[in-house]
């Protein structure tokens, strides 16, 4: 089932995004949303012959870039739909990022969430006070859900990937990394429902648009690439993966964002992303969820062939169960 947007708000197009919104986004969030560090990889670095750099938003306060799109949205609501509260949909960190500036703003929030959903996601959400249903399978029906809800109750839905507030929001990395970095020239950026690669695309394309946008995901969250051959929407079948935060359909919006904003789409199998989270821990001494470290699977595994540099890659978030990590961990060691 693709994803569906509120009947009340029109599907948004990659022309509707204006970087303007991002320097505005950038002034909303700055109180409430760290700036995350940009950190050189000295390891990546020699294997690439280039300058490589982590952008470190598994260090944000919810564990992932998130948190940037879901505060500058909830923020930009009017004081009347504040009240009524709001209702999101999620895979996980989407739902951190609500819950946490649902709570800062003082806004009641549910959040559908899939039964599948790490518990270190579930758990943090909860913890913030938000209400949870986690009864849905998968993403798409949690989404259905979710959306049934906001229609019934008259209150606003909150897209992770069509709300051009949350959209704005993401792309406060990219002005991020511009600012400490402005010769960057590849970035690499986890690719699922497009919302953090539309931030990027719309930002970069508009104000440094020499910089190649290298898209990642995963064989079994690989949506994006599948409807970019078929140039249509294609529906993928749900399958687990460590890259939960990119499974699931896309939809017209995010195969637009897709379409204007990728110079390349590489696809890296589960092992390799295991690999990449084994090595971000061990080499660089940073815990990544799956999501988060297929970019570094791209360069280990050189699917992105002699990248130009500077290289800057979004390691996208920290939330994995800590059980799961250490099995990763330790089986890429004993293999060692």
């Amino acid at each position: 089932m693709p994803f569906m947007q509120s009947p009340h708000v029109p599907t948004p197009s990659f022309a509707d995004l204006r970087s303007k919104d991002v320097y505005a986004a950038a002034d909303r969030i700055r109180k409430v949303v760290p700036r995350t560090p940009l950190r050189r990889s000295a390891a990546l670095s020699e294997l690439t012959g280039t300058d490589v750099y982590l952008k470190l938003e598994c260090a944000q306060i919810t564990g992932s870039f998130k948190l940037r799109g879901a505060y500058n949205a909830l923020a930009s609501l009017p004081a009347n739909e504040r009240a009524r509260g709001i209702v999101a949909a999620s895979a996980g960190n989407h739902g951190l990022g609500i819950a946490y500036s649902a709570r800062e703003l003082a806004i009641p929030a549910t959040l559908y969430i899939p039964s599948t959903a790490p518990n270190v996601k579930r758990d943090g959400i909860a913890a913030l006070g938000a209400t949870i249903d986690a009864s849905s399978p998968d993403y798409e029906a949690a989404l259905v859900l979710a959306m049934a809800h906001a229609e019934r109750e008259a209150i606003p839905f909150v897209s992770a990937t069509q709300n051009l507030d949350v959209v704005a929001g993401q792309g406060t990395a990219a002005l991020e990394i511009l600012e400490e970095l402005p010769e960057l020239r590849t970035v690499l950026v986890p690719v699922g429902g497009a919302g953090l690669l539309a931030g990027f695309g719309m930002f970069l394309r508009d104000v440094a648009p020499e910089v190649r946008i290298v898209g990642v995901q995963g064989t079994r969250s690989a949506a994006m690439a599948r409807s970019l051959e078929a140039n249509e929407v294609v529906p993928v079948p749900h399958e687990i993966t460590l890259a939960d935060g990119l499974a699931g359909d896309i939809d017209e919006f995010a195969l637009d964002v897709g379409r204007n904003s990728l110079d390349l789409l590489a696809i890296v199998t589960e092992e390799e992303i295991e690999a990449a989270i084994a090595w971000l821990y061990t080499e660089e001494g940073l815990v990544v969820e799956g999501s988060g470290a297929v970019g570094v699977a791209a360069l280990l595994q050189k699917k992105v062939y002699k990248p130009v540099g500077p290289v800057v890659i979004v390691l996208s978030g920290a939330n994995i169960d800590p059980a799961k990590h250490a099995k990763v961990v330790a089986a890429h060691a004993a293999a060692t």
